[in-house]
């Protein structure tokens, strides 16, 4: 497999806490979970006219983690780069209520929040996941096809 670097663009939201939590658990996903695997893109750069991060995000497999419905992560991207491969909607996990309850401080964080984190990173995850194995499964079916094979019958090829 080719090296492919995947862009995470998250909610840049401050007042809520979706964006907090999306923040946080993009954080966990970067330096921990898929540290090598990952990079993120950062939305007001993006939205001011970043070129770097506009031309990353047509480029390579993108996902987009909002914090509430309004998904401004995954429109921004859109609108400037294309179509990301996977969304996660922290409202969706945490619902949109609480997502977007108001947050002063990392000191206001509900006693669960490191559970919400990793519940989201989790789900971001599995979004990486997937987007892996498609590109795994897309360059196998290329490499048959150069070799002259449908891919289908059996393994040895000659079916």
């Amino acid at each position: 497999m080719k090296e492919t670097k995947i862009g995470i663009v998250s909610c840049s939201g401050e007042e809520c806490l979706g964006g907090t939590i999306s923040r946080l658990a993009t954080r966990k996903v970067l330096e921990k979970l898929r540290m090598g695997e990952t990079v993120t893109i950062c939305l007001p750069l993006f939205i001011a006219g970043g070129e770097e991060e506009r031309l990353f995000a047509k480029v390579f497999p993108t996902i987009a983690v909002d914090g509430c419905s309004k998904l401004c992560a995954m429109r921004a991207t859109e609108k400037y780069s294309g179509k990301v491969n996977a969304v996660v909607n922290v409202a969706e996990i945490l619902g949109e209520e609480k997502a977007l309850s108001e947050l002063v401080s990392l000191k206001e964080m509900p006693q669960d929040y490191e559970e919400i984190v990793d519940k989201v990173a989790n789900e971001i995850c599995k979004k990486i996941d997937k987007i892996i194995s498609d590109i795994l499964t897309k360059e196998a079916m290329e490499e048959l096809e150069s070799q002259g094979k449908s891919g289908g019958g059996c393994c040895c090829g000659n079916c």
